[in-house]
């Protein structure tokens, strides 16, 4: 008896020896990607963390950590510094980085390696918000030259998208910095005469701009149709929101608005066929992705179009991912123009 009890703990030892050299191979086997994204509490932060969920779930070979930065332009840099393995980068930032200027000024000298896109998951709309008795006095964006606008944190992506467009017709207002807790009062008061306002995928107001318009009598000032044109031309887009989607009068039936790209990004230390399958995955739980974060609804829409216009839209600016490419090809949404954007 007391031999059978000993041959059984000896099987039962090699066992766990075997299963936990087992574990200990699979989890060599596990690629570790530590992606950042923006800070804790940040719609950035809650669609990565909903986006990892899924991914940690399906993706074999990878288990991903978020690590929250200052923002999306602290989270590009890191990537840059090689501090992280992802990050969460938008368009605008790419462009200012390619150009060494705006926030990238000087930065290029600094970095380690190219920042590389591979995903794009949502785009952010911007446009202005004036007072309500006043919106019948304008023509459009020009006629704030000269004008105090608060165009947004300076920092922000979405204020580097807006005075890209602005500049695109011209405006020369003057940036007023002011805290986004007082916007609403500000142009009550005149200390402002417009202030930014966007959106999540041309459906979610952001909370603070609600909560600015509530306070205050606005009404959304959209670019005359000959500086709509003029932004087009520059290499942007203009869309629509609808006035529903705002929860006060906004003067208009609809709002016209300049949208940047959203991407959660890897580099080429993961192979093409290792991304193309993440970017698979992710087109097939769409749905479930949706369900989790609204902001996901463009990627549940129309996965491939949004891959489409957030490449076109990055203008070649930071290299493309060979699995990137490689999913718009087969889903034949690649143009020729872009083979010389693509990583090698």
């Amino acid at each position: 008896m007391r031999c059978r009890t000993i041959q059984t703990v000896a099987a039962a030892g090699t066992l766990a020896l075997i299963g936990g050299l087992t574990s200990a191979a699979t989890a060599q086997d596990v690629t570790q990607l530590r992606w950042a994204t923006s800070a804790t509490g940040s719609a950035g932060y809650a669609v990565k963390v909903d986006l990892m969920t899924i991914l940690n779930r399906e993706w074999e070979g990878y288990n991903i950590t978020v690590l929250p930065t200052a923002g999306a332009v602290a989270s590009v840099r890191g990537y840059a510094l090689e501090e992280f393995d992802g990050y969460y980068g938008a368009d605008v930032a790419f462009a200012e980085l390619a150009d060494d200027s705006g926030r990238f000024s000087g930065f290029r000298d600094q970095m380690k390696r190219e920042p590389v896109q591979s995903f794009w998951a949502y785009t952010m709309e911007v446009g202005l918000a004036v007072r309500a008795d006043e919106l019948d006095d304008y023509d459009g964006w020009a006629d704030l030259a000269g004008a105090p606008v608060f165009t947004g944190p300076a920092p922000w992506d979405v204020r580097a998208q807006l005075e890209r467009a602005m500049g695109a017709v011209d405006v020369g207002h003057e940036y007023t910095e002011i805290d986004l807790s007082i916007a609403g009062s500000s142009l009550n008061e005149g200390t402002i005469d417009a202030f930014i306002a966007y959106t999540s995928g041309q459906t979610s107001v952001a909370p603070w701009v609600n909560e600015a318009m509530l306070s205050a009598d606005t009404g959304i000032l959209n670019p005359s149709e000959e500086e709509r044109a003029a932004i087009e031309a520059a290499g942007m887009e203009v869309v629509t929101v609808a006035a529903d989607r705002f929860d006060t009068d906004i003067g208009v039936d609809e709002a016209h608005f300049v949208p940047f790209f959203y991407g959660f990004h890897l580099g080429p230390d993961v192979p093409e066929d290792d991304l193309y399958e993440m970017l698979t995955i992710i087109k097939e739980k769409a749905g479930e992705l949706r369900e989790a974060n609204e902001s996901f609804a463009q990627v549940d829409d129309d996965m491939v179009g949004l891959q489409h216009r957030g490449v076109a839209a990055s203008g070649g600016s930071v290299p493309i991912h060979p699995g990137l490419a490689r999913f718009l090809q087969e889903h034949d949404a690649w143009e020729e123009e872009w083979d010389d954007w693509v990583y090698r």
